[in-house]
């Protein structure tokens, strides 16, 4: 399943749920792009084996949140290793980096969807889930950026996606790649 051909992972497709959200400031958006403009370069996939990152070195991994979309896709992991992901909303909307198997996915989805109030200037109330179903998620306004280190798992799949309403359904997920780790 990968979301290359433009849809969505079968994991993902019954994940539904829409709403309206409004335009941050003009000061917010010259602040989002000026920081996707510096992070821009550093965004692009090293190709071939990567060397993993360990506990005591993550290997960095930037990645800029747009307007329904994730740089870089795919995201290349290797199995076992650690990494730290260095996030950046650089889009005009607010959004999420959920990390995380289908159940995870599904989980946030659900979340999301019974806390979107009916009425779309009502302001949601935070979202959280128990440890044990949240997987890894790092919700960024426009602008923001956050850093989180992170052990990739041993085996499983891991899917990305973004869970604010109405998101998921404009195409906001990445695609997560396991890639051989370079032989010394």
């Amino acid at each position: 399943d990968s979301h290359v051909d433009g849809h969505l992972p079968r994991a993902l497709e019954s994940m539904s749920v829409t709403t309206s959200i409004p335009l941050r400031t003009l000061l917010s958006v010259g602040l989002a792009l000026a920081t996707a403009a510096a992070c821009a370069g550093s965004a692009a996939p090293p190709s071939g084996p990567l060397t993993p990152g360990s506990a005591d070195a993550p290997r960095e991994v930037n990645v800029i949140l747009r307007d329904y979309l994730f740089e870089p896709t795919p995201i290349r992991l290797v199995r076992g290793e650690t990494v730290r992901f260095n996030i950046v909303n650089g889009g005009l909307l607010p959004h999420d980096f959920v990390l995380g198997g289908a159940a995870v996915q599904a989980a946030w989805a659900s979340a999301e969807a019974i806390a979107t109030p009916d009425i779309l200037t009502a302001t949601a109330p935070p979202v959280s889930l128990p440890p044990e179903l949240a997987g890894l998620r790092v919700y960024l306004t426009s602008g923001q950026s956050s850093s989180v280190v992170f052990r990739v798992p041993e085996e499983g799949e891991l899917l990305l996606a973004c869970h604010i309403p109405g998101h998921l359904e404009k195409g906001m997920v990445g695609v997560v790649e396991y890639v051989a780790p370079a032989t010394p």
